[in-house]
């Protein structure tokens, strides 16, 4: 995959959100707003690429600074790595990646209740996280029929029989990051093909052999949206309301392939974009 799909971080968002130039880095911004319509800001390097040409493979560092409006924004938010899995989801998923997939990504990513994205009863749901996924690909004959029979998944017995049956098919591993997210702060994630490692502040948050493969595509956004699975399989997700304008900033942003890969060349993010 060529380099410069690297720097073409492109925007996507919903109307009322916008992204914005600050010195060396990026705003995201939602509105305000009541929940039942999704509101998203988001910068990705993969929006019209198929799956298997997203640029990332293990042996890199990503490295950067960030804050946010809030310690409690209501939806998620975050930055790093990931197979965009469910890219059918509210329409807003990429044009050549026309059936969803399991989920492969690392990443540092906030969740606010009622959000409850694990599937281990022994890992944290939600909140500041450090986190990665790691899934065995299955052919699409078989996931296929799956997502269509998700709204059944609402039944609690279903989806505890579901979320035991998918602990066999995704791996995963979190740890819970403890900053004041409104105040700046340096997050650091080396990603390779037997180990991920993610620090914050120099200070090591998590280090784990659960590490996704590639191809995976760079993200970070800001959203207002909710998922949860939890132990009694009540399967919920939606929209939340903001009552005020929710924001991140990322700045200093770098992304640096090691081992061999690309030439140990550090390649930075100057390409700031116009606000959008």
């Amino acid at each position: 995959m060529p380099e410069d799909h690297i720097h073409r971080l492109q925007p996507n968002h919903t109307p009322g959100a916008h992204i914005s130039s600050i010195p060396e880095g990026w705003r995201l911004e939602i509105p305000a707003g009541k929940a039942g319509r999704y509101r998203l800001a988001q910068l990705d390097n993969y929006r019209n690429l198929k799956r298997s040409q997203f640029p990332h493979f293990p042996g890199m560092t990503i490295e950067y600074e960030c804050r946010a409006s809030a310690a409690d924004i209501p939806g998620t938010w975050g930055l790093g790595l990931w197979n965009d899995p469910f890219s059918l989801s509210l329409g807003l998923g990429g044009a050549n990646r026309r059936f969803p997939a399991l989920p492969n990504c690392a990443w540092f990513f906030y969740g606010s209740t009622p959000n409850y994205l694990s599937l281990r009863d022994d890992l944290p749901a939600y909140g500041f996280l450090a986190a990665t996924f790691q899934s065995n690909r299955i052919p699409l004959a078989l996931l296929a029929p799956a997502v269509v029979f998700m709204p059944i998944l609402v039944i609690p017995i279903l989806g505890r029989i579901a979320r035991r049956l998918l602990r066999g098919w995704i791996k995963q591993d979190a740890a819970c990051i403890t900053v004041d997210p409104t105040d700046w702060f340096t997050c650091r994630m080396d990603w390779r093909a037997e180990l991920t490692r993610f620090s914050v502040n120099q200070r090591l948050i998590l280090e784990t052999r659960c590490s996704p493969p590639g191809p995976l595509g760079l993200v970070f956004w800001i959203d207002n949206q909710y998922a949860a699975l939890p132990a009694d399989g009540r399967l919920k997700f939606g929209t939340l309301e903001n009552p005020i304008p929710a924001w991140i900033e990322i700045r200093r942003l770098k992304l640096t392939p090691w081992d061999g890969a690309n030439g140990n060349e550090t390649i930075q993010l100057d390409n700031l974009p116009r606000s959008y």
